[in-house]
């Protein structure tokens, strides 16, 4: 297991399921994030994890909200530790059926099409990617739960982006998994995650310290 590999999937689950906690909560989200989650939906084929997420800078927000998490300070949240669960429950829950995953790797290749043609933070793409989760995802007996304000809730273009976001966090799940990531690792290997993580935050910090 590469725990490099792993530590930057780890973060993408983090990076979706804090953006989740961001709408649910507050209504609205970053937005560099929230496109970076959302086109590692469309990196099928990449070289590389970092690449899925198109750079370090590109996660860097899940790298700092995992060392919060893990570390032993006190920024940790347990709703955004819900969903990141929830997420490797639903990925444990789609490895077992092939057939959904087909026709999810199937309908991302639409994704792809409108994603050249309209942008990846276009509504009709958020849409489609929301509605992929429920048609498929949704099905499941396990569901993920979202905290937060009924308000923001029941506003339909937030529901579509915690939707797209719960899809994100499943691949990035899919991606941790196949780089040797395993639950247990969030009990007896939380330290070397952290250590990971914050090698990954020094290495985004210098470059603008040169």
């Amino acid at each position: 297991m590469s725990i490099k590999n792993s530590t930057l999937a780890l973060a993408g689950m983090f990076q979706s399921a804090d953006l989740v906690r961001q709408i649910a909560r507050q209504g609205l989200l970053d937005t560099a994030p929230f496109e970076t989650s959302l086109k590692s939906l469309l990196k099928m084929d990449a070289n590389s994890v970092e690449e899925v997420y198109g750079g370090l800078s590109d996660i860097k927000m899940g790298l700092q909200v995992l060392s919060g998490q893990f570390g032993s300070g006190t920024a940790r949240n347990m709703e955004v530790m819900h969903y990141v669960l929830g997420m490797v429950h639903l990925e444990h829950l789609l490895m077992k059926h092939k057939e959904m995953l087909t026709n999810i790797s199937a309908a991302i290749e639409t994704a792809q099409a409108q994603t050249e043609m309209f942008g990846i933070s276009h509504p009709n793409v958020i849409s489609y990617l929301a509605n992929l989760y429920t048609q498929n995802l949704s099905t499941f007996d396990f569901r993920i739960k979202v905290n937060g304000e009924r308000r923001f809730l029941d506003n339909q273009n937030n529901a579509d982006k915690i939707r797209a976001l719960l899809l994100a966090g499943v691949r990035s799940a899919v991606l941790w998994r196949q780089k040797g990531g395993k639950r247990l690792q969030f009990i007896f290997s939380r330290g070397k995650i952290v250590r990971t993580a914050k090698q990954f935050l020094e290495q985004i910090k210098q470059p603008s310290e040169q």
